[in-house]
């Protein structure tokens, strides 16, 4: 399926599976079980509301100083180009204004998309916790890491377990036994009336290549969390690196195992899909089994845009119960270099149908 470019100001109606029945915070959302998630009584109601902001491959950190023994291996050409282009695209001042639009728009919760990292060094995954510290708390930002943050295999205590606390489940706040992606994920957060579904397609690749993959460990657990979180009325919002659809994207950056992920989300439902890693703005559709879901990409939340729709931007989604649908508002912020500030780019309102039988779940 390929995939549209941009987002305009207008309004669509998408035939997408959505529910009725949410939960109240973070600490209270859910208690897990060996056979799955249940999740708290709290019916949602019309009129509630939760609006989070989505932000993707900022590659924040800085690669001076570096030593050249860190770099004999694919770290090599990742260095060689943020030399002669990465670092002049995306820049810090950039995610300075990003910081400052996003304390002016007071999202419910953050979502980083993947790639913080260039090459995915030790002190670069240092960098990035700092910046995630400045972002928001553990529980207000939720990280899925993308494929320069698994530029080649690295020990787990010098790369993403720095990161746990942004990444891990409600139910893992003791992280302990997490020591590897298969063990992280998929991730369940749940906010408001949001199930957050975090996966994780970050894999090291050979030389030349940036493509990504889940693995069967992930897709064999990713059904029990949509059905679970279907059932208990969240809206479930699947959080990816790169786009599902490996036709998306060119052969050597696709995702690898993207129509097996499609299959399981035909057959178990999602009601919203977001990733990055092309750097630009993408519109498409998954299968769901009551329709088409959409599915949205954004740029860069750094770059200074040398080339054509390739500028900075991200987007914040308002999640509303209505009496009778979901109504989804896309904001597209975007950066103006003349102005040193983020500004409106786009609004677009999603009205997604809830389910038929969503208002008689019983609760728990």
């Amino acid at each position: 399926m390929k995939s549209g470019s941009g987002m305009g100001t207008g309004n669509a109606d998408w035939d997408v599976e959505s529910y009725t029945t949410g939960m109240d915070s973070a600490k209270s959302a859910c208690r897990h079980e060996e056979t799955g998630i249940r999740l708290t009584d709290r019916p949602v109601k019309a009129g509630d509301v939760l609006t989070f902001a989505q932000l993707s491959d900022p590659h924040l950190s800085s690669l001076e100083g570096i030593r050249f023994s860190e770099v004999i291996n694919k770290r090599l050409l990742g260095y060689l180009s943020w030399h002669r282009r990465r670092r002049l695209e995306h820049r810090s001042e950039i995610l300075d204004a990003l910081g400052r639009d996003l304390v002016q728009m007071k999202p419910d919760h953050i979502v980083v998309t993947g790639d913080l990292t260039h090459i995915g060094l030790q002190q670069e995954f240092i960098e990035a916790r700092t910046w995630l510290q400045n972002l928001g708390s553990a529980t207000g930002v939720t990280v899925i890491p993308g494929n320069h943050d698994a530029y080649v295999a690295s020990r787990w205590e010098e790369s993403f377990a720095m990161w746990l606390p942004f990444m891990v489940s409600d139910k893992d706040r003791d992280a302990s036994h997490i020591r590897s992606r298969d063990t992280l994920y998929p991730s369940l957060r749940v906010r408001g009336p949001i199930a957050f579904i975090g996966l994780s397609s970050a894999w090291p690749s050979a030389p030349f290549l940036a493509t990504g993959r889940l693995g069967s460990r992930q897709l064999d657990r990713l059904p029990g969390l949509l059905e679970q979180a279907g059932r208990d009325g969240l809206f479930r919002v699947v959080l990816l690196h790169h786009p599902p659809h490996p036709e998306d994207e060119k052969w050597r950056k696709r995702l690898v195992d993207g129509r097996e992920l499609c299959a399981q989300l035909e057959q178990h439902g999602v009601d919203l899909l977001l990733h990055g890693h092309t750097h630009r703005p993408m519109r498409s559709r998954v299968k769901t089994p009551s329709g088409n879901a959409p599915v949205i990409g954004i740029p860069s939340a750094s770059a200074a845009g040398k080339r054509p729709g390739s500028g900075a931007q991200y987007n914040l989604y308002r999640v509303a119960r209505k009496t009778d649908s979901w109504s989804v508002n896309i904001s597209v912020r975007g950066y103006e270099n003349n102005q040193d500030r983020f500004v409106a780019a786009g609004e677009e309102e999603l009205n997604l149908p809830l389910h038929a039988q969503g208002s008689d779940c019983p609760p728990g």
